[in-house]
């Protein structure tokens, strides 16, 4: 069994990046992103912080907006325009979730997909399933340079994909189906997991259950993409596979943490320096 170690590959990306980035600032260009956060959420403000740590370490300056969580759909709408119409920025980033008086969709929308470093944008997610160049959403992407660094080859692997979210398990499925994947994407209402997993090659699960795969649910040598994150009453920090067993059944298997949550970040960033070269050395 082999841990995919998604720490160790950002760190190194990190350096690339960091490299690309003072290639920018020579010319005069200094990738930039907006973090929007909307209320106290302890998870929200968590990721957000390690977001803008990675920024800074990079060189990407990162401008935060803390905004309180009673802030209109119409307030927030009128910052991102300003964002948006603002020539130094380059990428703005909203945490989800939202509270839930203000329609998340509106707000994606509202971000142009040429600042969109997140790849929510409908535009991105349309040319991402047509094959087209466009901003991956960063865990999606993570995962696929994760796979591509320790050479494992998708295509004409049957992958079962656990969740079907806009953010994760619909992206993924359209970026393994594009890289020759046969695709199966499991949610809350397929009744059988099982039948899926254990015809897999290998099997992604990002839906925030802890243990929901078990070792008896995937075949011998199958690899295990884990993209949950767990907290438990303990304090552990797990993801959505039951790992002790697992592990010992799986040919490749990312850790929680240090697997796909530093790709994530990582994979954020790439997108922000993309953004900074499309937007400003085209001109």
């Amino acid at each position: 069994m082999v841990l995919l170690d998604g720490k160790s590959l950002a760190e190194t990306i990190e350096k690339q990046i960091i490299i690309q980035t003072n290639f920018l600032k020579e010319k005069g260009v200094t990738p930039t992103l907006a973090v929007i956060l909307v209320g106290e959420d302890p998870a929200s403000c968590a990721y957000v912080s390690m977001k803008i740590k990675a920024s800074e370490r990079c060189g990407i300056r990162c401008i935060p907006k803390k905004l309180s969580q009673n802030i209109t759909q119409k307030e927030l709408l009128q910052i991102i325009q300003d964002l948006d119409k603002d020539e130094q920025i380059d990428g703005i980033l909203v945490q989800l979730p939202l509270p839930k008086h203000i329609e998340t969709k509106f707000i994606l929308e509202a971000i142009s997909y040429q600042k969109d470093v997140d790849g929510f944008h409908p535009f991105n997610i349309g040319r991402i399933l047509a094959g087209v160049e466009a901003f991956a959403p960063a865990t999606p992407l993570g995962v696929m340079n994760l796979l591509q660094h320790y050479n494992i080859n998708v295509s004409g692997k049957n992958v079962a994909i656990i969740g079907a979210s806009n953010i994760v398990g619909k992206p993924l499925a359209s970026l393994m189906l594009n890289a020759g994947a046969t695709i199966s994407v499991c949610h809350i209402l397929t009744q059988d997991i099982a039948f899926f997993t254990k015809k897999a090659d290998i099997v992604c699960v990002g839906v925030g259950k802890p243990g929901l795969i078990r070792a008896d649910m995937i075949q011998e040598g199958a690899i295990i993409i884990d993209i949950g994150m767990n907290r438990l009453n303990d304090g552990r920090l797990v993801g959505d596979v039951a790992f002790e067993s697992v592990s010992q059944k799986a040919s490749f298997i990312t850790p929680v943490p240090g697997g796909v949550g530093p790709m994530t970040i990582v994979s954020l960033l790439q997108n922000t320096l993309l953004a900074a070269k499309q937007r400003k050395l085209k001109k």
